[in-house]
């Protein structure tokens, strides 16, 4: 059995794409995910299953979904080592004892031709990113919620992506390593 961390992109957010998390439970359990664990409502869960490819399972979450919500979200399925990689990988650990200001964006796949140009160029100063593998960091001090970079980056980076903020991503993981 393998431990998986399901992202959802976009549930719960803004009155849209409304997925109560003890509907998310049933539904896993429905596809044969144990020992389920939520946390938050926009989408994150931690769940181990039979099944071996990631990929096969993350389109069949997704169709369940819409079969049975009307909505077909991205869900972005890792496995425990990929999120210990994204922590221990952290370029900014000093930003790490504010965790709000430090987020981690997994993307759907490495980016071909990311416009590094662009993405410099509409930063402010106190904001810093780094792409290692299929991660975007970004440690912005005075909010991602006003941040030009945090809004353009997946544009720019030319694939879609789901973040998390730190404190997220460190609590996801400590649920995953339970199982381990």
């Amino acid at each position: 059995m393998k431990t998986y961390i399901a992202l959802f992109r976009g549930i719960n957010v803004g009155g849209n794409s409304i997925l109560p998390m003890k509907d998310l439970v049933s539904l896993l359990e429905n596809l044969g995910c144990q020992k389920i664990k939520t946390y938050i409502q926009s989408g994150n869960a931690v769940f181990r299953s039979e099944e071996e490819n990631a990929g096969r399972l993350s389109s069949k979450i997704s169709a369940e979904i819409k079969k049975s919500r009307g909505f077909d979200p991205q869900v972005l399925l890792l496995e425990s080592d990929e999120i210990k990689k994204a922590v221990e990988s952290n370029p900014f650990p000093e930003a790490e004892s504010e965790p709000k200001t430090l987020h981690v964006n997994f993307l759907a796949s490495l980016p071909e031709n990311p416009n590094l140009k662009a993405l410099e160029s509409i930063k402010k100063p106190s904001e810093r990113f780094e792409i290692k593998d299929n991660i975007f960091y970004l440690h912005a001090p005075e909010g991602a919620g006003r941040s030009k970079l945090a809004a353009s980056a997946e544009r720019m980076l030319g694939v879609s992506m789901t973040g998390r903020n730190w404190r997220t991503v460190c609590k996801i993981l400590a649920m995953a390593q339970e199982y381990s």
